[in-house]
């Protein structure tokens, strides 16, 4: 792998904090201005990296790697560091928290008009948003985190008080974000006949078989996340009713929706959030906001939340929830992702969604989701092969890995992305609004990187880390080279020239995801080496052979040579002993060192056969 988390991490905090702390206060908003999602993609710049990577870590000041320090020395040295990150993050907080107590979690800037040209109103802007929901859980989740830990170095009372305050803005917020997540939840209960219902025929039905026999195939193997949807969801958003989906020529769809679903019920919660506004959003999936939810999501119940004890008795009930949609989310689109015994739809680019949009980025958010789902359910390299397969050709088709013509369609991706309308937002009397996308790039990396750590087949594994190069690659080209925001991201140009745009401005958005590819990185990085059985089972073999040879030198009393012999077959029963150990784990190691070890054995037989020779 050619990705050099470690150093390129601390060049991105070099540069996070000369742009974020220009005049010894910490400054938020970017190309697209400040917001509630951009100001926390801002502050997970740092805060990622001091959270998820252990080198990284700032809540242990005296533990603190010191290239890690210098990275951030425009904040202040290693005391000075994590006290000026708590007066940002207590900013954010305050900054996005109403004068009643309730907290803001609007898209604002990030949102578009649908018809260009249109004014958006004042109203609509602090219209509630999933990427804002999602993106809080994760910044306070590190936010909690840090404040666990930081706090049992704390002695000075004023300090102590602070990181009091900041923690428990931050739990509040984390708990308005997982009741906003709660309430955007959607299930889109159609007719087979419909029109939704024959686009999702059509993309399941990859064998061309008779769609009665599909439709009665397709209910069967989602009857157990319908049962659960009309008997588990209790809570928010999503309860489907079962007269609805008993009715055989129903099918559905279920995932979140933009925002606050329109007459989304309450969530009864011990923790006051302030006031729960009325959602607008209409109550179906977008495929985009389902798999931002769900990364999030899947940070309630990681093993660092759990170890360090993160949620709440409130939030742990709420986690619950959340929890069991996560699942029947995530188990919906793999399901229809993977349907029949030909070629899955998910091969069948581009993936085209129930209301006739397609675009090959849809393809990778629903890999992304059947790659979770794989995970749960244990498959094999196989079908994690098979997913690999979809993820290079997206990168052909995107013109990442492959030559581009000039200024051909594929590249609108990239720049100015993918838009579309957020459908109930023009409730409140302005102009439907959009969104915009345009994280292809990055989002393609964090999904091969990931895949890449699951297989345990050397061939698969290695061509998924080629590709992850070749993504690196091209994100090094699109790096702003010049002005206070060189060193971050996104200069799309930089890697298509056709594009003929100059952006000077840093985007957080695109940032913070390139982010997320170095952290993963380092944490495939991290793990333990590919275990290869064909190596283990060379290492036995050569092994077998040493162990013999090193008995018989020991038995043909090479030792009455001199001390310098002796002293050689003490090393090399050390290094037998050391081969053994790894053979296990790091079998390629064992062969290494198990080589090395035959062939001191052969020169010691030599000598004592030139030696019986010349007596």
């Amino acid at each position: 792998m050619q990705i050099q988390p470690r150093q390129q991490l601390l060049d991105v905090w070099r540069a996070t904090a000369r742009l974020s702390y220009p005049d010894s206060a910490w400054r938020f908003g970017g190309r697209e201005g400040a917001n509630s999602i951009s100001d926390a993609e801002q502050l997970l710049c740092l805060m990622a990296p001091a959270t998820e990577v252990p080198i990284f870590r700032l809540d242990k000041p005296d533990a603190a790697a010191s290239d890690v320090i210098a990275a951030l020395g425009v904040l202040g040295d290693d005391i000075q560091v994590p006290q000026r990150l708590i007066t940002a993050l207590t900013d954010y907080l305050e900054r996005y928290t109403a004068p009643d107590g309730t907290p803001i979690f609007s898209g604002d800037t990030y949102f578009q008009p649908d018809t260009e040209g249109d004014e958006i109103k004042t109203q609509q802007r602090g219209l509630d948003v999933v990427d804002s929901f999602s993106i809080s859980v994760t910044l306070m989740l590190a936010v909690i985190g840090f404040t666990k830990v930081f706090r049992t170095v704390v002695t000075r009372p004023s300090l102590l008080d602070d990181v009091d305050r900041l923690e428990r803005m931050a739990s509040t917020r984390l708990t308005a974000a997982m009741v906003g997540l709660l309430r955007s939840f959607a299930v889109n209960v159609f007719s087979a006949d419909g029109s939704l219902g024959r686009e999702l025929i059509r993309t399941v039905n990859q064998e061309r078989r008779p769609t009665r026999q599909v439709v009665e195939e397709l209910r069967e193997a989602l009857r157990e996340i319908n049962a659960r949807l009309r008997d588990d969801v209790t809570i928010g958003s999503g309860a489907a009713e079962s007269s609805e989906l008993d009715i055989p020529n129903r099918l559905f769809e279920c995932g979140w929706s933009w925002g606050l679903v329109k007459e989304a019920p309450l969530i009864e919660t011990t923790v006051d959030v302030g006031v729960q506004r009325d959602g607008v959003a209409e109550s179906a999936p977008y495929l985009y906001f389902t798999t931002v939810a769900l990364d999030a999501i899947q940070t309630l119940f990681a093993e660092r939340t759990r170890l360090l004890g993160l949620l709440d008795e409130a939030q742990s009930k709420l986690a619950q929830a959340l929890q069991l949609r996560w699942e029947l989310a995530r188990s919906y689109w793999a399901t229809i992702a993977t349907f029949g015994s030909g070629r899955w739809p998910l091969e069948d680019l581009p993936w085209r969604t129930t209301d006739g949009i397609e675009f090959d980025y849809l393809s990778l958010l629903v890999s992304g989701m059947v790659v979770q789902n794989m995970v749960a359910m244990r498959a094999s390299n196989a079908e994690l092969t098979r997913v690999a397969a979809v993820l290079d050709e997206l990168a052909n088709r995107s013109r990442i890995t492959r030559r581009s013509s000039e200024r051909e369609a594929a590249l609108n991706v990239h720049h100015p992305g993918l838009h579309f309308p957020l459908v109930g937002s023009e409730d409140l009397g302005g102009p439907r609004l959009a969104w915009t996308v345009a994280d292809i790039s990055p989002l393609l990396l964090k999904r091969t990187l990931n895949l890449a750590s699951l297989l345990s087949e050397g061939t698969s594994r290695s061509r998924l880390l080629d590709l992850s190069d070749e993504l690196w690659d091209h994100l090094q080209k699109r790096v702003i080279r010049q002005g206070p925001a060189r060193g971050l991201w996104d200069q799309p140009a930089g890697a298509f020239p056709q594009l003929r745009v100059e952006l000077t401005e840093v985007s957080w958005y695109y940032t913070k995801r390139v982010v997320d590819c170095l952290v993963t990185a380092a944490r495939v990085i991290q793990e333990p080496p590919l275990r290869s059985a064909l190596l283990a089972q060379i290492a036995a073999e050569l092994l077998n052979e040493a162990d013999h040879l090193y008995d018989r030198e020991l038995l043909n009393g090479s030792t009455d040579s001199g001390e310098q012999l002796r002293v050689e077959l003490d090393r090399i029963g050390v290094e037998l002993r050391r081969a053994r150990a790894v053979r296990g784990e790091r079998p390629g190691v064992a062969v290494a060192v198990t080589e090395e070890v035959l062939r001191k054995l052969d020169r010691l037989s030599a000598a004592r056969r030139a030696n019986i020779g010349t007596s």
